[in-house]
């Protein structure tokens, strides 16, 4: 027997703003019943899990344990910059000269993910490598 991931479980401070932000990361909707001030609600992945923000009374305090990494379908540049501006902070750059590596940016509650390389980005590189 094996367990069956259900979702991934954010806690924030505000989970209908959050989970609008990440319904636009993702391009994937809301939960029909989320409204402004709703203390749960999730965003419909296609396939498997959810993702669930749980509003919570206490601040976000230290680095993520787990995060998401995100593989654009359009360009790893592109992506940060629309990112950006729906409101992501960059926190680490880690994208070398040669194409290579990734970006670390946080959700608007500081929750830190990664931007890697899409597939176009990968397959324009000599050795494409087997991460980001």
């Amino acid at each position: 027997m094996v367990s069956v991931v259900q979702n991934l479980a954010v806690d924030c401070s505000d989970a209908y703003g959050l989970a609008r932000f990440w319904s636009e990361v993702t391009g994937c909707p809301l939960d029909p019943e989320a409204k402004p001030g709703s203390h749960e609600t999730q965003v419909m992945l296609p396939e498997g899990a959810v993702l669930y923000f749980n509003q919570v009374p206490e601040p976000k305090t230290v680095k993520n344990r787990i995060h998401l990494c995100l593989r654009p379908t359009t360009s790893r540049e592109e992506e940060v910059e629309r990112l950006l501006a729906l409101g992501a902070g960059l926190v680490a750059d880690r994208r070398e000269p040669d194409g290579a590596g990734w970006a670390v940016l946080a959700d608007p509650e500081g929750n830190e993910f990664c931007v890697l390389r899409s597939d176009s980005d990968r397959a324009g590189m000599s050795s494409p490598g087997p991460e980001a």
